[in-house]
């Protein structure tokens, strides 16, 4: 424990909770993606899948408790690297230089407040206050007919596609897979797990504006 302790206070010990914390929230992710898929097959299969998720109340708890750790841990974590990196910087630089290389990289701490306020307004939406409780695929439909919605929708995935690329890609490091000869490969797999994620979930409210997806 005292190891686990010591560290945790370290750059290296950081990085490491987050991206642990970080996998078990792409994870979610992935799997809250595929269920949300069945919304093309109309509301029976979309009501049916979030039916019999409801009917095992200790798995949605346990999920819930698990996800609630690894956010407190992500969030927490990721702040002590900023206030660290902050007071690393001393003075300002004359000239600002981004040592990151790229542009998610450099927008992960913007991306992280903003998804942050995305998740809330969506568990508002969806899950906590919803207009039709039982009916997801009304609540769905009737949310993203408002263009505003749809909008904050496309905005906040956008952002959790530039957080989910760097995220996945920087996790490897973290955790000590880093190598030149197959740092390209994890680069690929970060931008293809992003992308699917992110088109896939803008593809609902675009479906629905469309008309494509109706009540």
């Amino acid at each position: 424990m005292q190891r686990a302790l010591t560290l945790y206070q370290t750059t290296i010990g950081k990085k490491v909770v987050m991206a642990l914390s970080g996998a078990i929230i792409v994870g979610f992710v992935i799997g809250h993606f595929l269920g949300n898929l069945n919304i093309y097959l109309g509301p029976e299969a979309i009501n049916g899948y979030a039916a019999k998720l409801h009917s095992m109340p200790a798995l949605v708890w346990a999920t819930r408790i698990l996800l609630l750790f690894a956010f407190g841990a992500h969030i927490w974590a990721a702040y002590q690297l900023w206030r660290r990196n902050v007071a690393a910087r001393g003075s300002h630089y004359k000239r600002r230089k981004d040592l990151a290389t790229d542009y998610a990289a450099r927008t992960m701490y913007w991306t992280g407040p903003i998804l942050l306020l995305y998740l809330v307004y969506h568990l508002l939406e969806f899950t906590i206050i919803p207009a039709h409780p039982g009916d997801v695929y009304r609540n769905v439909v009737e949310a993203f007919r408002n263009p505003w919605i749809s909008a904050f929708y496309v905005a906040g995935n956008l952002a959790l596609g530039l957080h989910l690329f760097h995220g996945i890609f920087s996790a490897f490091q973290s955790i000590g897979a880093n190598h030149p000869r197959y740092n390209s490969y994890r680069r690929d797999l970060a931008i293809a797990i992003s992308a699917v994620i992110t088109l896939g979930n803008i593809s609902f409210p675009i479906s629905v504006l469309t008309g494509i997806v109706t009540l």
